[in-house]
């Protein structure tokens, strides 16, 4: 925006204007900009680097200076980002015979940091340009270009302020950062191979390394020779080091799996260009842009099929899944390692597994040896960790997205469990009366597949695209710390420190109407990683002098964020508010889309693997009515117990069992016997399922114990979770069974067969019924319970009869979907004075593709308005983004 004084100056009359530029305005050439601009114009004055941004004087006629602010905002450099131009009345009385650029001042800090940059295409071209001076040099950089945050030390930008200030540049390099016409006028981190940073090649075991017998060039040219012939390199990029490693060769591979600990987790690649990715895998327009922008993320893209023959690519890169995370060379170290290959490489984090990247030389020879073969080192220090970011191109043409020819109509709601039906009937009734017909069918064991489970009615293929289709998954290079400016009402809100979740990482400044988000930082259970955590937002503080008026913590109080938040607020005398998890990850959803501070209420759905409930129990499927200031809770999954605790999280089995027997009941010891419970005749799980794969893996755990666990609730707490609920179907079905190597690991691998099963067999459109119950609450309010037990009936059947588990992930993922859409529904019913007409999605287990898309098809369908994120990831790494939004409504009320 453009804020004007009032002037009455006649056009040529000579006037004098400060003029202060606020934004992403240093270290992005932004200063060299309007040098070039203002000597166009004929005007006279300087510009500088302050602590609130950029600020300009000059002298002119008034149409020129006009001439002069419009030009600036179209002409922009391309990292540079204007979030206000504010113009005065110049008072002082000083004549100036040029323009110039002036030394930077060192007032009170209000500008911003600048995100990391990929290399430029005219960097580019001087790197692999022999009549060039920065021919093959891997730290070639201009304004357009290179590091920013990860070698930022203080405010303002400037090169003694970086990790770049013990290089004293040369004559020719000085000649460039003091040339106003030149590219590279006072970029900070510029350098050539006479004065700058340097790299170099050491053997892991400490032995020399002569790289000639690799490459007649340099030792940067070395590794792709190196790469070839089967090594893991350690390299050491922009934001930290890297492992790479063919990815075409299954042996290095595996190895590197096993050497660092990471057994399953999908790896990430990076490939010279564009046309070596569509070898492989598919790319659309949007995500040619994501590849080749500044930010150049991972972005995950979906495989190519070889009918006739396998992958190329290891088939241990990501087993089980049909996308693939794919990033091209951002700094010109990985364009000259890639000039000789004409493969992808595995470039994963170097780090061993659950531990942050490292990225000190000495840190990371002690972690990474015995990981690597050779490490490539260089010696510009990297002063912040950032992590590459992951984004994804929401793509709906990818999954069959039907239109039901009916809509969904209100349901009956009972107030206790109903009778299953017998799915083998489904056909006598429409498919929008089946939760009104759920009592009439007590059996469903010789149910056939044929007609198994609702079926949608098949019209149309949906046209449903989102307005924004990028979904960030991991917020960090290229995106942090960019501020996200904030909507109408938080514009005085005073300064606030949101500390962010446990898992996935990032707190949050508040300040001046707008939101700093920290890159992603990790897991804090890592003690290297919470080290990690403690610098950085250090870091933050004294980098943007920011002083809190309040401090936001996770409700868990058990979170190191939440005891760290405590303390920081009671040291300091702050007052100091704690936001429930669920509550935090709908505000940064209504944040991001731009719903102001005195907003009405918006039906929020948060579904995640758990969050700590104002009731003392976990939460993860949550239905709550919110604003920024408060919630209600309207509905829920139902709550099972998490058997074992935290084991349940890397033990799925367990949720499934704890699943089965609170939705059946019965025990193997308990085995024939019928109970009578709520009107209606228990099943025996044990009895009925006997000759299931399933239940004989169960018959081998120690049930008497667990059950025990279950009766007593030890080591056993209950969660509505619904990453829970994914693990327990994911389980059942022969889905990372006994184990996980990650959290998650089993809903990513059943979305992928349900991927595949959509997409391969549209005509299939069966879904799994759910209930949806009342039940009153302590206290004597109601709450609606997503109620499991039919799914479950239904999918057991399908395992008796031996259907696919393509076909039952499918299945599932539709029926969850209805589910939800029926649960919304009923809140509109029992809520009419709450005249819900937005919802916004959110939580971890919205970064799952099929349900997001399926959600808001049905909720769009019912005239809704359905938000989700595009600016902060869904999971716990845009928490923080939350905390701060709720604190800044609850603190201003309160003050």
């Amino acid at each position: 925006m453009v804020q004007f004084e009032s002037k009455n100056y006649p056009q040529k009359t000579e006037i004098a204007e400060s003029i202060r530029v606020k934004g992403t305005v240093q270290g992005v050439g932004f200063r060299p900009t309007v040098y070039r601009l203002a000597k166009a114009n004929q005007l006279r004055g300087e510009v500088s680097n302050d602590g609130q941004g950029v600020l300009i004087i000059v002298t002119g006629d008034r149409a020129s200076i006009d001439n002069f602010i419009e030009q600036l905002q179209q002409e922009k450099p391309p990292l540079a980002k204007i979030t206000a131009i504010i113009r005065h009345k110049y008072q002082e009385k000083r004549e100036f015979d040029d323009f110039t650029i002036a030394k930077s001042t060192n007032n009170e800090i209000r500008t911003e940091i600048a995100p990391d940059a990929a290399t430029c295409p005219m960097c580019r071209a001087e790197t692999f340009d022999p009549l060039s001076r920065w021919y093959r040099y891997p730290f070639t950089n201009c304004t357009h270009c290179g590091p920013r945050l990860s070698i930022i030390k203080h405010l303002p930008y400037d090169r003694p302020q970086t990790s770049m200030a013990k290089f004293e540049m040369c004559p020719g390099c000085q000649k460039d950062y003091e040339n106003p016409g030149d590219r590279r006028f006072h970029a900070q981190p510029t350098a050539c191979p006479i004065c700058g940073p340097h790299a170099w090649l050491e053997k892991a075991d400490g032995k020399p390394v002569n790289s000639q017998m690799f490459s007649m060039l340099d030792d940067v040219d070395a590794v792709a020779t190196l790469i070839q012939k089967g090594n893991i390199i350690a390299i050491k990029g922009l934001g930290g080091f890297h492992l790479a490693c063919d990815a075409t060769n299954e042996e290095v591979v595996s190895k590197l799996r096993r050497l660092k600990k990471r057994p399953d987790k999908p790896l990430a690649l990076m490939a010279r260009d564009l046309e070596i990715i569509e070898q492989y895998y598919f790319i659309n327009q949007t995500e040619k842009e994501l590849l080749q922008s500044p930010a150049a993320p991972i972005v995950l893209l979906k495989q190519k099929n070889y009918p006739c023959k396998p992958s190329p690519l290891a088939p241990s890169i990501a087993p089980g899944q049909n996308y693939l995370g794919f990033m091209l060379p951002y700094t010109p170290l990985h364009h000259l390692i890639f000039k000789r290959l004409n493969i992808p490489i595995v470039l994963t984090s170097g780090n061993l597994a659950d531990e942050p990247q490292c990225i000190d030389n000495d840190d990371a020879k002690k972690k990474l040896t015995g990981i690597a073969d050779y490490f490539l080192f260089h010696n510009r220090e990297i002063v912040n960790r950032v992590d590459d970011s992951v984004v994804r191109v929401l793509s709906p043409g990818e999954i069959s997205l039907q239109h039901s020819s009916d809509a969904l109509t209100p349901q009956a709601i009972s107030s206790s469990p109903l009778n299953p039906p017998n799915l083998g009937d489904f056909n006598q009734f429409p498919p929008q009366t089946w939760r009104a017909n759920l009592a009439r069918f007590p059996r469903l064991k010789h149910a056939r597949e044929g007609v198994r489970g609702a079926k949608l009615a098949v019209n149309e293929r949906t046209s449903f695209a989102p307005t924004n289709p990028v979904q960030i998954l991991r917020r960090a290079r290229g995106y942090a710390p960019a501020p996200i400016n904030l909507p109408a009402g938080f514009e005085n809100i005073p300064p606030i420190l949101a500390m962010g979740s446990e898992l996935k990482n990032t707190f949050c400044l508040l300040r001046d109407g707008q939101a700093i988000l920290s890159q992603h930082i990790g897991d804090l259970e890592n003690m290297a990683a919470w080290e990690s955590y403690r610098h950085t937002l250090n870091l933050y503080l004294g980098l943007l002098e920011h002083q809190p008026s309040a401090v936001a913590i996770d409700l868990h109080p058990e979170y190191l964020a939440t005891k760290l938040g405590k303390e920081l607020a009671a040291a300091n005398s702050l007052p100091l508010y704690s936001i429930q998890h669920h509550h935090a990850h709908i505000a940064a959803c209504m944040l991001e889309n731009g719903l102001p501070l005195d907003t009405p209420p918006v039906l929020g759905i948060a579904l995640d693997g758990l969050g700590y409930g104002e009731d003392g129990t976990f939460w993860g499927g949550e239905f709550l009515l919110a604003d920024y200031r408060s919630y209600k809770r309207l509905g829920t999954f139902k709550p099972i117990a998490m058997l074992g605790g935290e084991q349940a999280i890397y033990q799925p089995w367990r949720n499934t069992y704890a699943h089965l027997q609170t939705v059946f009941g019965g025990s193997k010891e308990a085995e024939g016997k019928r109970q009578k419970a709520g009107g209606r005749e228990e099943v025996n799980i044990f009895s009925e399922y006997e000759d299931l794969a399933l239940l004989q893996f169960l018959q081998q755990k120690p049930l008497k114990l667990l059950n025990k666990m279950l009766e007593k609730g030890i080591n056993s707490p209950l969660s509505s979770s619904c990453g829970r609920l994914f693990d327990a179907v994911a389980a059942a079905i022969g889905i990372c069974r006994e184990s996980c190597s990650y959290e998650g690991q089993g809903a990513v691998a059943i979305e992928a067969l349900a991927q595949q099963q959509m997409l391969n067999h549209p005509e299939e459109i069966a879904f799994y019924p759910f209930a949806v119950e009342n039940r009153e609450v302590e206290g004597g309010s109601n709450l609606l319970y997503l109620e499991p037990r039919p799914m479950w009936q239904a999918l057991l059947a399908d395992l008796q009869q031996g259907i696919s588990q393509p076909v039952i992930a499918a299945k599932f993922h539709r029926g969850l979907a209805r589910a939800i859409a029926l649960m919304v529904q009923q809140i509109r019913s029992n809520y009419p004075e709450a005249n819900i007409d937005r919802v916004a999605l959110t939580g971890g287990v919205f970064q799952n593709q099929i349900l997001l898309l399926e959600v808001t098809r049905l909720l769009q369908e019912m005239e809704l308005i359905v938000l989700t994120h595009s600016q902060v990831p869904p999971n716990d790494g845009g928490l923080s983004l939350g905390q701060v939004a709720i604190t800044a409504c609850q603190s201003s009320v309160n003050s």
